[in-house]
Formats: structure tokens, C-alpha cells, sequence
């Protein structure tokens, strides 16, 4: 597979009629919000996972601030 840099994909997208550019911009727009979603399941499944295993503890607002200070 070939690598693209990012000029090379600039000069593409300026070869695109503008209502393709438009069209571009919200199909990288949806994508990166998919992969931010899959990123925040990926860190919830994870947390639940060390939960569950024990590696995490309840702690109060109270609590946390005390750890945090230390």
C-alpha cells in the first residue's frame, strides 16, 4: 500500500468540484467523530473490566481530593 501525505491529498481534494469537497469534509467530520466514539467505549469497557476485576475503587468526592492532595 502506497503512503498519501497529506499534500497529496489536499491537491485531490482541490481536483473535486466543490459540492465533492463539501460532501469530503462531512464524511471526515462523521468518521472522526465514530472513532472518538469508539475511543470513549473502548476506555468505558475497559474501566468496567478493571472494576469488575478489583483493580478500582469506590471513593467519595471527598475521598478523591484527599488521594489527590498526597
Amino acid at each position: 500500500m502506497t503512503k498519501t501525505n497529506l499534500g497529496q491529498v489536499l491537491d485531490a481534494a482541490n481536483q473535486l468540484p466543490l459540492e465533492e469537497q463539501e460532501n469530503l469534509i462531512d464524511l471526515l467530520r462523521q468518521r472522526i467523530k465514530e472513532a472518538h466514539r469508539a475511543d470513549i467505549l473502548r476506555d468505558i469497557l475497559e474501566t468496567q473490566q478493571e472494576f469488575y476485576q478489583g483493580k478500582c475503587q469506590i471513593l467519595t468526592p471527598e475521598e478523591l481530593i484527599k488521594e489527590i492532595a498526597k
